[in-house]
């Protein structure tokens, strides 16, 4: 088996970036959400970008309308039935995510690999809600999916060798560097690295010891990381920081995952990163 058509469930940024990346490196996408509104804007943002390469000279028109083309768009989950993968890319609910599965369990061949983007929920419990255990797999992609060169496979507990394989090849073949989690754990490996830098950034601010902008100036010059802890907060989403680091906390009980009061309350009063305006920072100026 070789994988060909990729179907992508959810149309927002990361569910987007990956039908755009597919559709770039050659592969058919099937791109679909619940409403046609949030499909045909996803469709919009990737012309939107291709036409930005094109004033820069590295795509021609005719290359971006070979792009459109592999690309097909739906609100009807039925219309995944004849895709080799299905990479879901929906909100980072577990009970929602694995409502999903059930769904697609019913719809796709029994060859379709299902493939999920969660960030650091149990592959596993996922795959439970299936009748293909075995086909049921991470594919963690980072943000923004056409920039960013990593991909997380994780295993969960029933995933088979093979499912890894093809996995790790689609991830290749979309020009990312795969990494297999041999163990399906909370937050995989770059969450579970990344989230106590996050949660002690934010403790540092908590008691007075230095303020966001300085901590992400002395981690970018100090540690050398492209962006500080708040800037990467602002960028990927501040309600992301905090569904992460909730999950963690329920799966291990353990204070240290606990989310400190002052992202609580970004998050309360609606201040979610530059998709908002606001975050961490303000970006309305």
């Amino acid at each position: 088996m070789s994988i060909k058509k990729i179907g992508v469930l959810g149309a927002g940024s990361m569910g987007g970036g990956i039908a755009h990346l597919a559709a770039v490196r050659g592969f058919e996408v099937v791109l679909c959400d619940v409403e046609q509104r949030f499909v045909e804007g996803a469709v919009k943002r990737i012309a939107g970008f291709m036409d930005k390469s094109i004033e820069k000279k590295k795509m021609t028109v005719d290359e971006k309308e070979a792009v459109l083309k592999r690309i097909s768009i739906t609100t009807n989950m039925e219309d995944f039935a004849p895709v080799d993968l299905v990479i879901e890319a929906i909100f980072e609910n577990l009970e929602i995510k694995k409502s999903a599965f059930e769904k697609l369990d019913k719809i796709c061949g029994p060859e379709t690999i299902f493939g999920s983007n969660t960030s650091s929920m149990s592959i596993t419990a996922l795959a439970s809600a299936t009748t293909r255990p075995d086909k049921v797999v991470g594919l963690h992609f980072f943000n923004p999916p056409l920039i960013m060169r990593l991909v997380e496979v994780i295993r969960g507990y029933y995933t088979s060798d093979e499912t890894v394989k093809l996995a790790s090849e689609a991830a290749q073949g979309m020009g990312k560097t795969p990494v297999v989690v041999q163990k399906d754990t909370p937050g995989f490996i770059v969450n579970r690295i990344m989230m106590p830098q996050f949660l002690e950034a934010i403790r540092i601010v908590e008691e007075g010891i230095a303020t966001p902008e300085d901590i992400d100036t002395a981690v970018k010059l100090g540690l050398n990381y492209p962006m500080g802890p708040f800037e990467l907060m602002d960028f990927t989403g501040v309600e992301i920081s905090v569904h992460v680091a909730d999950y963690l906390f329920n799966e291990s009980k353990d204070m240290k995952w606990n989310s400190p009061e002052p992202i609580k309350a970004l998050v309360r009063a609606g201040r979610l990163g530059k998709k908002t305006g606001a975050g961490w920072f303000d970006y309305k100026k």
